[in-house]
């Protein structure tokens, strides 16, 4: 990790268009720049781990990465991929304890590191600050309920269907570092990189998708959502 020496207006333009802070009043703006610097990481490097202290909120300028959980046997699950813009860390910043999970760079990343205690500081003085954080929480919380739902709801093969569907074009064929594998989409599903394989290929054969050197191509759009709600021909 390397910090990056960077002037107060590029602080002030990530926090204008950021969901925590766009709409405040540029005297707070200013005073958060003042506990935010940026750090690069390169390609496979922790961001931060789980059970470390927090060391505050989290936003992506640059670059991708993988937030992930280890079962007892060292089973990875990736929670989420994070890319250009992203906010994370939120539950520690403002629910208190260490980091839930784990965060590594996917490829060379550019991350903003916001400290703990001025973002408490702004909880408690200025009310629009704390709507917005309980507002984007409850989203979170919808996600994670929609998610949990999935996996009761729908077999493996719907499921990555979902995902498919879900997924921008560099996230299954692009070129990058971005592009999942099938072991991160089995960490995605809560699954593992034999059964996602299947899963491929019944897709493939009912001519939904191709791959091609380790990249997904949709072939047929509407059977595609089709088999997203379940249904199977």
């Amino acid at each position: 990790m390397k910090q990056l020496p960077i002037s107060t207006e590029k602080k002030l333009a990530t926090l204008r268009h950021n969901i925590y802070f766009e709409g405040l009043e540029e005297s707070v703006l200013k005073m958060v720049t003042e506990h935010m610097f940026l750090h690069q990481f390169k390609r496979g490097e922790s961001i931060f781990f789980e059970e470390e202290p927090c060391a505050g909120l989290h936003i992506m300028e640059s670059g991708s990465a993988k937030i992930f959980r280890l079962s007892p046997q060292g089973r990875q699950y990736i929670v989420n991929i994070l890319t250009e813009g992203a906010t994370f860390n939120e539950v520690s910043v403002y629910g208190g304890g260490n980091n839930p999970v784990n965060v590594a760079a996917l490829e060379n990343s550019s991350v903003w590191v916001i400290g703990v205690s001025i973002l408490r500081q702004l909880v408690l003085s200025n009310p629009a600050y704390a709507q917005k954080i309980i507002e984007n929480l409850a989203g979170n919380l919808r996600g994670l309920v929609s998610r949990v739902s999935e996996m009761a709801f729908y077999q493996v093969t719907h499921r990555l269907a979902r995902l498919i569907n879900n997924l921008p074009d560099e996230a299954l064929n692009g070129e990058n570092n971005a592009r999942l594998t099938q072991d991160q989409l089995a960490a995605r599903l809560g699954s593992v990189r034999e059964v996602i394989a299947r899963s491929l290929r019944e897709l493939e054969r009912n001519g939904v998708i191709h791959t091609e050197n380790r990249r997904i191509y949709i072939d047929d759009q509407e059977k595609l959502e089709r088999i997203t709600e379940g249904m199977w021909e």
